[in-house]
């Protein structure tokens, strides 16, 4: 059984970098993927969906023996559960870390849109974002990224990280999955939330939660990156429950 690591919106395969080694120290294989249009590849932004996602997550697995569990971290917890739904004999569990674990047909800007009501802060990254011309991408400022993303990293890993960010295509962001219960609905699934989080904060995880109730949680008190602010910590929620859905 291996690990398949997706990266959330404006980040790429190394925002793992610090907690592979842990898996693989503890014997289980992990692969970290660069989902298309993040900057690694030639596609273009207005080729980029939630459909071109799934298609290249499940490419990637097909290359893999036996079942998998996605680690999705932010925006890809979208990813992961259309993956999910896609293929579910290929998937032996979801773990979403600080994830978008959103209900079929929900988008997360709709979620956010009844907390901010009750708290502006629940709107995290959004009013900071810097648009494209066509409004095909966006990216996050530097600074934003320190306080939103990065603000408990130490401080070196928090200005690497921030600064490799990149445009990310609209096109697989504001989406909505398109889930049922037979096929998503039967696979296991861990919620990683993370207390100090100031870009899905706290009562976003929670409400997501309550929306698409079943998943075993841990909590961890970090901002919206344990795997660099904290993988030990990250890594000493994943592993056991790796192992049991092996």
């Amino acid at each position: 059984m291996a690990a398949v690591l997706l990266h959330g919106a404006w980040q790429g395969s190394w925002a793992w970098d610090r907690l592979t080694p842990l898996l693989t120290e503890a014997g289980i294989e992990s692969r970290a993927l660069d989902l298309p249009g993040n900057g690694r590849d030639e596609t273009k932004a207005s080729d980029v969906s939630l459909a071109l996602y799934v298609a290249h997550v499940c490419q990637r697995i097909d290359g893999i023996d036996g079942r998998v569990v996605l680690v999705a971290h932010s925006g890809g917890g979208l990813v992961a559960s259309q993956v999910a739904e896609a293929v579910p004999e290929r998937i032996a569990g979801i773990v979403y870390v600080a994830g978008m674990m959103l209900p079929s047909g929900v988008a997360f800007a709709d979620l956010t849109a009844e907390l901010i009501r009750d708290d502006p802060r629940a709107a995290g990254i959004g009013p900071h974002l810097v648009w494209a011309p066509d409004r095909l991408t966006s990216r996050v400022p530097e600074g934003a990224a320190l306080h939103f993303f990065f603000h408990d990293c130490p401080a070196d890993f928090a200005r690497a990280a921030a600064r490799r960010l990149v445009p990310h295509p609209e096109g697989g962001r504001a989406v909505r999955p398109s889930l049922t219960p037979e096929r998503f609905g039967r696979i296991p699934r861990l919620y990683v939330e993370t207390l100090h989080d100031r870009s899905v904060v706290l009562a976003a995880q929670r409400r997501m939660q309550a929306l698409v109730p079943g998943a075993a949680v841990a909590s961890l008190p970090t901002g919206h990156a344990p795997q660099l602010a904290a993988p030990d910590k990250l890594a000493a929620c994943l592993i056991p429950w790796l192992r049991e859905a092996a």
